[in-house]
């Protein structure tokens, strides 16, 4: 019996080896997806500054209305 299953479980996994990439294959995926990261962080950083001007432009310009009130 415990034969049995060890096989079943055993040949019920092997189809999931195809879906896994070789090593070889995985490497430069990661190479590619840590370029992109290091490309995208100076997009990030500007996103981030631009944001943080235009919030801070509405909320003064917000400040300025009230006051004239």
């Amino acid at each position: 019996m415990p034969l049995q299953l060890f096989l079943a479980a055993a040949f019920a996994a092997v189809p999931l080896t195809l879906y896994l990439p070789p090593v070889r294959n995985l490497t430069s995926f990661v190479e590619v997806a840590e370029t992109l990261v290091q490309e995208g962080a100076g997009f990030t950083l500007q996103w981030y500054r631009t944001f943080r001007r235009g919030a801070r432009r509405i909320m003064l310009l917000d400040t300025y209305t009230l006051a004239l009130n």
